[in-house]
């Protein structure tokens, strides 16, 4: 299997989050299934770049970037979360989403 570099572990670890909380917000059976995802051993379904993108509040994109200044300024938008339920989680990624699409509708705009 070809092996595709992502950034999903570098985002995931710069979000403050560890891979039992992230497989736990994705209903993962297991932690290695997300560690294969980081590897780039195991492709990633778009359902799940779509709860990560809302999640760690950046664009799907940004998970395949190759700049790290790019990488850099998408993160600046993630903060840190410690002793949240799944539940919270979920709302804290459906308001990311949200202003996500803010955002991208402000860049629009402009141009």
């Amino acid at each position: 299997m070809k092996e595709e570099k992502n950034n999903l572990k570098q985002i995931r670890e710069a979000a403050g989050f560890t891979q039992e909380r992230v497989s736990s917000y994705l209903s993962l059976n297991n932690r290695g299934t997300l560690s294969n995802y980081e590897l780039g051993t195991r492709e990633v379904p778009i359902d799940v770049l779509i709860k990560l993108s809302n999640l760690y509040g950046v664009d799907i994109a940004d998970f395949y970037e190759s700049d790290p200044e790019k990488i850099k300024d998408a993160l600046l938008c993630s903060f840190r979360t410690d002793d949240l339920l799944n539940d919270d989680l979920k709302d804290i990624a459906e308001f990311k989403d949200v202003v996500k699409s803010y955002l991208k509708m402000e860049q629009l705009e402009r141009r």
